[in-house]
């Protein structure tokens, strides 16, 4: 079985790989198809399905980091090509014609009380969870994507914020990987906004989506926890107080890291 968190039952065979179907499973494949056909190299091939029912994938040779993250993995020149990656994946995904049809996964749970929008209207479909778990390395540089079991219609840069929050990261340094702990932020999320290629626009609408999602996540958790054994033991190591220190922690260095995107954007 592959490492995948506790929350999937993954299976390797042979250069496939095979996974329970879920509700969101032919959306899934239908929008892998699609960045298939356009091109794209770095997101798990769609396959169908096996004659016990599973759905079937190209298996994606490389590494996976595990936390606490090796300095390879978060140098800037693995945060540009990152950006670069998803940018790639952004500009494909534009043209797919989503099915009246589709199904959206989501963690478990349904949070009390309502969510702030991050955004009124979709501009695409996008990957939105781009933990390191989720993103394959071959000698030390990003060269894949895969798990796109929480895909669904979002907007460039709140796509490219859940990016930022695993890989500038958009987190307080009690909660960063020792590697990042003493990084400049403000920098870092420059770096990945140039190497994307954020218009001025769009780089004023980081800070505040990253804050609106730091809400929005501690909620999300907080009743994926009671929905999910999974989730509980990861709110108890420590999910429940991160988000809300993520919160504190954008209110006091946001105008930093907004102007050190507006300088170069």
């Amino acid at each position: 079985m592959l490492a995948t968190g506790g929350v999937t039952h993954v299976v390797r065979v042979g250069d496939t790989v095979r996974r329970p179907v879920r509700p969101f499973t032919a959306t899934v494949q239908a929008y892998l198809r699609h960045l298939w056909g356009q091109g794209i190299r770095f997101v798990p091939e769609p396959l169908g399905y096996d004659d016990q029912g599973r759905e079937v994938l190209r298996y994606i040779p490389g590494d996976v980091p595990l936390e606490p993250l090796p300095s390879w993995a978060t140098t800037d020149v693995v945060l540009s090509e990152l950006a670069r990656l998803i940018r790639r994946l952004h500009d494909a995904s534009e043209s797919w014609a989503v099915p009246d049809d589709a199904v959206w996964g989501s963690i478990p749970g349904r949070p009390v009380g309502p969510l702030d929008p991050l955004f009124e209207v979709a501009e695409l479909v996008s990957h939105q969870d781009y933990c390191p778990g989720n993103v394959v390395f071959r000698d030390e540089r990003p060269v894949a994507l895969i798990d796109f079991d929480l895909a669904r219609p979002t907007t460039r840069v709140a796509d490219c914020v859940n990016a930022l929050y695993w890989w500038a990261p958009l987190l307080d340094p009690l909660d960063r990987t020792p590697a990042l702990v003493d990084v400049d932020i403000p920098r870092r999320t420059r770096l990945f906004a140039d190497a994307y290629g954020l218009t001025a626009e769009q780089r004023r609408e980081i800070v505040p989506l990253a804050v609106k999602r730091a809400s929005n996540a501690h909620a999300m958790m907080r009743a994926a926890a009671a929905a999910d054994p999974v989730f509980r033991r990861w709110w108890d190591e420590g999910v429940k107080e991160r988000m809300p220190r993520t919160e504190r922690w954008l209110g006091q260095e946001g105008a930093a890291i907004n102007e050190a995107l507006i300088a170069s954007g």
